[in-house]
């Protein structure tokens, strides 16, 4: 007799691991106040138990120009520490997977690499899809579009394309030296358009008067105007100005989350799962965010599907009440590492179904992009 498919496969054994360095070029450069980005570079975790396979992919770049984490740190770190001791190991859920992951400290993105795979795995073994495990609902959730600094003509004329392609908010990068002109000239070309502006750091409270004159724009929020590691400038900012403070890179934990609310640092959160620690924090960042009625929305990295599936199924809990940035893959690959093509309608994003993430990992395609490959336990 079959047994029960939520009963087949627990506890999960890890029988092994494959980690891999992908490199996806994009189809074009994408440019921020921190730098240039001419390709994807970026861990993609596999883990096996049985015939099921778990996928995540890190958010962590090649250098800390985002953040302190970086892929040559958190491939020795998954190496010396994290896979040794959840390779041959069993777990029931992802609460006593964390429990391993818990007493190290930071690699907030290393730890969701690997609480992610798992998370997929797990959906699998019990075949429902991720977004059920989570405590989400719904076929598909809203979505916008993140455009990287160019010239404010370029920048102007793809705002105006993506707007009229159905996507629900327009987020500008900024930096000192083009922000104002470039936001006046979108926003005289969208005057109804949801249009939000990130700085990735660039700014400090020596631009008060920058910053303040972005007011008369009415943008949804202002994403980390401010360094990625203080709380406090982010409220006294956010007391000076009448349009809302998004925290991203200040927000590594739930504990950040409710000290930032608790001192009205930010009144928009952008929940990014790799950023985080994976999954379990993302959500508890939610809560925290749904108690404070303070929406939240899913922000993105450049992932590929896999990362991109992730994220999706997140974006389906309630308070996402903000468009994230999945926005189509096609927009920065030629190729993606997943079978399925995670495309956009009218700004519209569905959600993957099957059980886990919903898509299925381009073997072929992976062999051609991978610079480097391991293999840990039963495998190697």
């Amino acid at each position: 007799m079959t047994r029960p498919i939520a009963t087949r496969h627990l506890p999960l054994c890890i029988d092994s691991a494959e980690l891999h360095i992908v490199r996806l070029p994009l189809i074009s450069p994408f440019t921020t106040s921190t730098g240039t980005m001419h390709e994807k570079v970026f861990p993609l975790l596999i883990l096996k138990s049985g015939e099921l396979e778990g996928y995540a992919e890190g958010v962590m770049d090649p250098l800390p120009d985002y953040l302190d984490d970086t892929i040559s740190a958190t491939t020795y770190f998954l190496r010396e520490a994290i896979l040794p001791n959840v390779v041959g190991k069993s777990f029931e859920n992802p609460q006593q997977l964390e429990k391993v992951l818990a007493p190290w400290r930071g690699h907030w993105m290393a730890k969701a690499t690997v609480e992610m795979a798992f998370w997929d795995l797990w959906a699998k073994a019990l075949g429902l899809p991720l977004k059920t495990l989570l405590g989400g609902s719904g076929d598909r959730v809203a979505v916008g579009v993140s455009l990287g600094i160019e010239d404010v003509e370029a920048t102007v004329a793809a705002a105006k394309r993506h707007h009229a392609a159905g996507y629900k908010r327009i987020k500008l990068k900024i930096e000192p030296g083009h922000d104002l002109d470039l936001v006046a000239r979108v926003r005289a070309a969208l005057p109804d358009a949801r249009i939000s502006v990130d700085a990735n750091t660039a700014y400090s409270l020596a631009d008060l008067r920058t910053l303040k004159a972005l007011d008369a724009f009415d943008l949804e929020y202002i994403e980390q105007p401010l360094a990625y590691d203080d709380i406090h400038d982010h409220a006294v900012l956010q007391s000076r100005i009448a349009t809302p403070v998004c925290l991203d890179e200040s927000i590594r934990s739930a504990a950040d989350a409710r000290k930032a609310l608790a001192s009205d640092a930010a009144r928009v959160v952008n929940i990014k799962v790799g950023r985080v620690g994976g999954h379990l924090e993302a959500r508890r960042i939610h809560d925290i965010a749904e108690a404070w009625s303070v929406p939240v929305w899913c922000g993105g990295m450049l992932e590929s599907g896999i990362g991109r599936a992730h994220n999706i199924h997140m974006s389906t809990l309630p308070n996402f009440r903000k468009p994230g940035d999945t926005s189509s893959a096609r927009r920065y690959f030629r190729k993606d590492l997943t079978v399925e093509w995670l495309e956009t309608e009218d700004g519209m994003m569905p959600v993957p179904e099957g059980p886990g993430i919903g898509v299925r990992l381009d073997r072929a395609f992976l062999d051609t992009v991978s610079s480097d490959r391991e293999t840990f336990g039963a495998a190697a």
